[in-house]
């Protein structure tokens, strides 16, 4: 499975009461599918999944399943610091009928290179569907080496990895080990096209989530060897780009959302409500693009 284009992050919308709204999700699905999404991420950091119980990560991984039925693929963070637990949850999502498989690094536990490796080929070797490897420092406070990236990007289960690091110089010296069975997919949008210019194959978005359309067609005019319109989109939302990370993901996204008038409720503590200044920053840089 090799996947060119925008794939969304999708939040996980809840009740005012905390509890998952499944109804949003079904809408929030079509609005990606008639956006042009090329394939849903469930389950991920935007949504939310650290805050969500085991029996409502299930919950939304088959009711997400159930709703797109194969018109594009669905992706699952089955991702964990403890390896048994990953192996686990993946084992499980794939029987519910994912497509395929987001893997993190092991947070606050971290480990050593070869613990590393194993901790992804462990659920490689295991599962029937494509994963794809997570790397966002940033928030585990440990990276996928250079070495370990090598090592695993032959195997025949792995299809990619999401690289959230931020460093263009790292993201460059994996590059090297891409190929049509080994892709790399930006996860921060305000690279985009860096990412695609070093060989990557698209984006893991969270801006998709209110612009889906024009995600995809930035990585679509990339590919069709319209680079300055891709360009010219990277830089016209890099101002909302940024608001959607002036605090922490996924706060203002979810913030974003409800302004549109899609109401996705409220995160999840301890993820709590914008701060004025930061609404009012998200809101400008809406009214930019005219989403307001």
């Amino acid at each position: 499975m090799h996947i060119q284009g925008s794939m969304v992050a999708l939040v996980t919308p809840f009740h005012q009461d905390g509890s998952v709204n499944f109804e949003k999700i079904a809408e929030l699905i079509e609005f990606q599918i008639a956006g042009g999404t090329k394939g849903i991420i469930t389950l991920g950091t935007t949504g939310e999944s650290s805050t969500m119980t085991n029996e409502e990560d299930d919950a939304v991984c088959r009711f997400t399943v159930e709703k797109v039925n194969g018109r594009i693929p669905v992706i699952a963070g089955s991702g964990s610091n403890c390896t048994q637990t990953m192996l686990d949850r993946s084992l499980r999502y794939e029987r519910m009928g994912v497509n395929g498989l987001l893997v993190i690094t092991p947070y606050y536990n971290k480990t050593n290179e070869e613990g590393m490796y194993r901790h992804f080929a462990t659920v490689a070797d295991a599962v029937h569907i494509p994963c794809i490897l997570y790397n966002v420092p940033g928030r585990t406070g440990c990276s996928i080496s250079e070495n370990v990236v090598r090592r695993l990007a032959p195997h025949p289960n792995i299809m990619g990895i999401k690289e959230a690091s931020g460093d263009m110089s790292y993201a460059s010296r994996i590059a090297k080990y891409l190929n049509e069975d080994f892709a790399m997919y930006s996860g921060n949008d305000d690279v985009i096209v860096p990412i695609l210019s070093i060989g990557g194959s698209g984006v893991i978005s969270v801006w998709a989530n209110m612009q889906p359309r024009e995600a995809q067609t930035l990585v679509a005019d990339y590919f069709a060897g319209r680079q300055d319109a891709a360009l010219a989109s990277q830089l016209k939302h890099l101002n909302l780009i940024n608001a959607l990370f002036c605090e922490v993901n996924p706060i203002p996204i979810k913030a974003a959302l409800n302004m549109m008038g899609l109401e996705v409720g409220p995160t999840r503590l301890p993820l709590y409500d914008m701060s004025a200044p930061a609404a009012n920053r998200l809101h400008a840089a809406m009214q930019e693009v005219g989403l307001l």
